[in-house]
């Protein structure tokens, strides 16, 4: 049961987060770039206040996963290096941090690349 509750409480996050997000691109003019973007600045900017990481730790992946959590990591990894390095932990923290999430969608771009056909869609 303790398992199902927390996919449950993930899903809902996440769900709500990238509900947030298709309803800009429907009712607004805002380009879906700007749309992350601002997902991705929102991330950093609660994870600096501290509000995010009780999301994190509440919501599991589903607050980890959508562009806030890529955010949030960024900005958890730029302080801790700060911490250990001084001002040049400022400059790789936020790299060394989502590594694994930006090397991720290297490899599986290329894949997929690799696999597909892309073409134009007109």
């Amino acid at each position: 049961m303790a398992v199902f509750l927390q996919l449950l409480k993930a899903f809902v996050t996440g769900g709500i987060i990238c509900a947030a997000g298709q309803i800009l691109i429907d009712k607004t003019s805002i380009t879906p770039a700007r749309i992350l973007t601002c997902y991705v600045v929102l991330g950093v900017f609660l994870g600096a206040v501290g509000i995010y990481e009780p999301l994190t730790r509440w919501a599991g992946a589903g607050a980890t996963v959508p562009l806030t959590g890529f955010g949030y990591n960024l900005a958890k990894g730029v302080k801790r290096a700060v911490l250990q390095k001084g001002v040049l932990g400022a400059l790789t923290g936020g790299i060394t941090s989502a590594a694994g999430g930006i090397t991720a969608a290297i490899v599986f771009g290329w894949i997929i690349a690799v696999l597909f056909k892309s073409g134009d869609k007109s």
